[in-house]
């Protein structure tokens, strides 16, 4: 059973769970977990997973319209490096500085492998769920797509092992490491997003339905379409697609792909309607681009079916 047909379960116990984030009253929560076998490809810097696995929970709330106040973390590891562990309490309150929310502290634990669970909070009075979207409404992505797809390239580039899997590279070059280091430090960069919680408030009055697209655009189009039993129809040349995937792939058909489907971004995905969306693109200070329009069924780009593939867990 995988994520999906988990959540299938859960709502048939507890009713609808299919938000990014829960809302008691004015009160927003959501809660993540992050393995570094399937979220923390071999270099990423603790100080980016502190960033990435609360940002990933502060998303959740951007998601909402919901204004961030505070996160929290339980950090588990099969030991207690300092360094290791600071890095990753200053990227995690770094990344909250970020929205004008406080990292306020957590847990610690002994675990196989290196693991994280994060939690957010914040507040809003008039939620943004994902059922909202309405026939002619215009759907639009925040920011620009495909930078973890760019930072996995990197990732993967930079990888300390030979072909025979050895791991030794005594016998490698200075300009052989330099150009790893550089490629980790950009993987790195581009895996420390920022959450859109500004860009979320901003949306908020304007949006009929929003979700972040940590599971890639072309999921998270299908799962708004099963909140909001409608279709959409995409134009691919109007999606923004970061410049730093079309220098990690070969062809602007490649870089399509990557950016489509694979996920982990966390921009807001949101519909709006045609009346309202001058005034939400000069509310939000990062770019908002119209992708395509809310239609009655199906989900096509250029005309043709745009199949549900994405981020999967399990």
């Amino acid at each position: 059973m995988d994520e999906r047909a988990a959540l299938a379960v859960l709502e048939d116990e507890l009713g609808p769970v299919g938000d990014d984030a829960a809302v008691v009253d004015d009160l927003v929560v959501t809660t993540d977990m992050l393995h570094e076998t399937t979220d923390f490809p071999p270099g990423t810097t603790r100080y980016t997973a502190g960033w990435r696995a609360v940002g990933a929970s502060l998303s959740d709330v951007a998601a909402m319209g919901g204004q961030a106040t505070a996160a929290v973390a339980a950090y588990a590891a099969p030991e207690f490096d300092e360094e290791e562990l600071l890095a990753f309490v200053r990227g995690a309150s770094d990344v909250c500085e970020r929205v004008g929310a406080e990292y306020v502290g957590g847990d610690l634990d002994g675990h196989e492998e290196f693991t994280v669970a994060t939690t957010a909070f914040g507040t809003t009075d008039a939620p943004v769920r994902r059922s909202g979207a309405a026939v002619g409404d215009r759907v639009c992505v925040t920011g620009t797509l495909g930078r973890s797809a760019a930072a996995l390239e990197l990732f993967d580039r930079a990888k300390l092992e030979r072909d025979d899997g050895s791991g030794d590279w005594s016998g490698s070059t200075e300009t052989d490491a330099n150009e790893r280091d550089a490629a980790l430090e950009r993987a790195n960069e581009l895996f420390r997003f920022e959450p859109r919680v500004g860009a979320g408030r901003a949306l908020a009055p304007h949006a009929s339905a929003m979700m972040d697209s940590s599971d890639g655009l072309a999921r998270s189009l299908h799962q708004l379409s099963e909140a909001s039993d409608c279709g959409f129809a995409v134009d691919a040349e109007t999606i923004p697609v970061d410049d730093a995937v079309f220098e990690t792939t070969e062809t602007d058909e490649a870089a399509l792909e990557r950016t489509i489907t694979f996920g982990e971004d966390f921009e807001l995905v949101a519909t709006i309607p045609e009346t309202a969306l001058e005034a939400a693109q000069a509310a939000t200070t990062v770019p908002l681009t119209p992708i395509g329009t809310v239609v009655e069924s199906d989900i096509t780009i250029d005309g043709e079916p745009l199949s549900d593939r994405g981020y999967t867990h399990g």
